[in-house]
């Protein structure tokens, strides 16, 4: 077993670095309309749900920092007592604000990556370990074909309305195969997949630390 010093002189083993390494946290992204007349009736509900399982399993809710599925995700995350952090189209708060009528509450940061949605876009997905899809458009087409493409472990929420509830057919339509993506209707039980395909994913690439 290697021992070290650390910079304030204690003394540091491979087992007290690694338990630290324990404690990094998945980070789970949830793309999704910002624009959601569309979406499904209960579609806020079940991403204010997908939000309060992130946090509840200690997990790190991701957003694109907007409107719509993302927020109210965040809501559910924060009341839940978790960490959300947002990234933005913007290049600073006032334009954030002013400029993209994005919202800031229900975050504990976000970052101004001044690269509009498609780079935002690029950002927010290879930025998590996981992606869901709760309803969308074409941005959140965008987002998951991104990790798609990366092999990113992916979930879907069925039922919610938009891009959601045609990925499944899209995929077999596509030739492609269905990637690294697993389905359910229910947010606690999509979770749970999620985390499980990121674990699984980790042991297959050797993308684990330790």
């Amino acid at each position: 077993m290697a021992i070290r010093k650390k910079n304030n002189g204690n003394i540091e083993t491979d087992k007290d670095f690694e338990s630290h390494i324990h404690k990094l946290k998945y980070k789970i992204c949830v793309s999704g309309a910002a624009e959601t007349g569309h979406c499904a009736k209960d579609a806020f509900e079940k991403a204010e749900a997908i939000g309060r399982e992130v946090a509840k399993r200690d997990l790190v809710l991701v957003t694109g920092a907007t409107t719509g599925i993302p927020y109210w995700s965040a809501k559910g995350a924060k009341m839940a007592g978790g960490l959300v952090i947002g990234l933005s189209p913007a290049a600073s708060r006032i334009a954030h604000v002013k400029s993209y009528k994005l919202p800031v509450d229900y975050h504990d940061l976000i970052i101004y990556t001044g690269f509009e949605y498609a780079g935002r876009n690029l950002l927010l997905t290879r930025s998590s370990d996981a992606i869901i899809t709760i309803c969308g458009r074409v941005g959140t087409l965008n987002e998951f074909t991104i990790g798609f493409e990366d092999g990113k472990p992916m979930g879907v929420l069925e039922g919610t309305g938009g891009t959601a509830d045609y990925i499944r057919e899209l995929l077999e339509k596509s030739h492609r195969g269905m990637g690294n993506v697993v389905f359910s209707n229910d947010p606690a039980e999509l979770v749970d997949k999620v985390v499980a395909l990121i674990r699984e994913t980790e042991l297959k690439t050797g993308d684990r630390v330790f």
